[in-house]
């Protein structure tokens, strides 16, 4: 790929072809994304390190952490944040191949369904990340995890554990969930925006 397509991706991904889309590329990419890789590491980084169990045994608090933790909070939404750049992302490239001016997508009716669609299936995978989220972490964390030891044929079944920072812990998984809310009610925002321009409503940039 020759570096105008490059530049021309980039620009695309960096400057959308609306007012909302701009200032959900903002939003994702400073706030979002600092958010998580500043206080998310903060809150997250020490856990399994502070994470202890009665009796307080490496191989006890190993087996239980990850019995709590299947996956950490910091990957999961990792993941989720590349997985919702991915249809952008590729409507971005193909427009980046095909020499598709950021004007023409609100002006063409198949570039500009192509971009909604990209748009929809963000709102898609966010609402997935959302409810895997409520799934695996719940919407608190409590200060205590009974967990069960069972497996390591233990005479004991039950181990009580405790939570370190489960206080920040319930307020960064708060955070999270509303980040992904104000993403998918961008993402509306920018489809109705681009309805708007389509039937001439506002008028194209």
């Amino acid at each position: 790929m020759s570096p105008n397509y490059m530049r021309s991706f980039s620009e695309g991904c960096l400057r959308p072809p609306t007012v909302i889309g701009q200032f959900h590329t903002l939003f994702f990419g400073s706030v979002r994304m600092f958010f998580l890789g500043v206080l998310g590491f903060a809150v997250y980084g020490n856990e399994a390190l502070h994470f202890s169990c009665d009796p307080d045994k490496r191989e006890v608090n190993l087996f239980c952490y990850n019995q709590f933790r299947p996956i950490t909070p910091q990957v999961f939404w990792a993941l989720q944040l590349v997985i919702v750049l991915v249809p952008g992302a590729f409507f971005h490239l193909y427009a980046a191949c095909k020499s598709i001016k950021q004007e023409d997508i609100l002006q063409k009716s198949f570039y500009s369904g192509f971009y909604i669609f990209s748009v929809l299936l963000r709102i898609i995978l966010e609402a997935v990340a959302f409810w895997l989220q409520i799934q695996l972490f719940g919407f608190k964390v409590n200060a205590i995890y009974m967990c069960d030891v069972g497996a390591l044929e233990k005479k004991f079944n039950i181990s009580r554990c405790m939570v370190p920072e489960h206080f920040e812990k319930t307020i960064f998984l708060i955070a999270m969930y509303t980040f992904t809310v104000i993403t998918v009610v961008l993402c509306v925002a920018e489809i109705f925006e681009i309805s708007c321009r389509r039937l001439g409503f506002f008028k194209n940039q």
